[in-house]
């Protein structure tokens, strides 16, 4: 899909690790991909291929090894501290575990208000807690919440008052890291609806990783497959799923479980070692070719 403005565009990302016995993990490898203004762009793969560490080097938690990221035109590839801070403010992260992303002796209210302390938006007072209190009513909880501490949640809410924290500083980019896989289907389905309603009416770009591909299939405009570190399939999103051209996004497709028996296909058994991402040195990968099947559907030559 073409009909979105870019806010951002990755090109080329690398990242390695370093591993004992003069060997490199090549978690993310030559990865090339842009997210639209107001477009949603999930990225799915099996655990393991690069999906978080792709997250984590677009929000510059991870420093990348190669490649550049650029953020509404803007090359941020290698900003840090001071220089970085005011496109902190732009891009913006939940975390699959809301539990573990709240600090449990702070309340819920000193969480989504911390952000806005910190970048000079607010000072603490009752303005403050006014601009809490209509992020908390926004995602669906009740001002009084606020007072309270992130183990008298549900799961579903401690996700929504990560939403409202991201939500603080008035991103463009809210990047959801497995965000709802930790949820409960019926709960899920609401979080879901929830990003759907605030990216309509704020206008926000997603990158939603996952591996649920019933989510995503609700979620996304555009999804790019994921492997052993590289983008092996990208497209809109009716593409990859009514017409996958790639044997690996074939088998993700595959293995979604189907309920009725009726409809359910013998699959053969996969056979051989999954490959590593480790390589010794003096080796490296080999990449993959991107090829464009038709008008904004990329796939990988086998």
């Amino acid at each position: 899909m073409t009909d979105f403005e870019t806010l951002v565009e990755v090109k080329d990302l690398c990242k390695e690790f370093s591993v004992p016995g003069k060997a490199k993990i090549h978690a993310v490898e030559h990865v090339s991909l842009k997210v639209g203004k107001g477009e949603t762009l999930a990225v799915v793969g099996e655990s393991g291929c690069g999906k978080s560490t792709l997250a984590f080097l677009i929000i510059k938690l991870l420093e990348s090894t190669g490649g550049q990221i650029l953020l509404d035109g803007h090359d941020i590839t290698h900003l840090h501290n001071k220089s970085m801070r005011e496109y902190r403010q732009k891009m913006q992260i939940i975390f699959q575990d809301p539990f573990a992303s709240l600090d449990p002796r702070r309340s819920v209210g000193y969480a989504v208000g911390e952000p806005l302390i910190v970048h000079g938006e607010e000072s603490k007072g009752a303005a403050l807690n006014e601009r809490v209190g209509g992020l908390f009513e926004r995602v669906g909880l009740e001002r009084d919440h606020a007072q309270q501490y992130p183990h008298q949640f549900s799961g579903g809410q401690r996700q929504r008052v990560c939403i409202a924290r991201a939500l603080a500083l008035h991103p463009e980019l809210v990047i959801a890291d497995e965000s709802v896989s930790a949820l409960d289907v019926s709960v899920q389905a609401q979080v879901i609806n929830l990003m759907m309603e605030l990216q309509q009416d704020m206008g926000l770009s997603y990158l939603f990783i996952s591996h649920d591909l019933a989510v995503v299939e609700r979620i996304a405009h555009r999804v790019a497959v994921m492997y052993l570190g590289q983008i092996v399939e990208l497209g809109p999103r009716s593409a990859i799923f009514e017409n996958p051209s790639h044997s690996y996004t074939k088998r993700l497709l595959d293995a979604v479980p189907i309920a009725d028996p009726r409809q359910r296909r013998e699959r053969p058994l996969l056979t051989g070692e999954i490959p590593s991402p480790r390589w010794e040195h003096g080796t490296s990968p080999e990449l993959v070719n991107l090829v464009e099947v038709e008008p904004g559907h990329f796939v990988a030559e086998e």
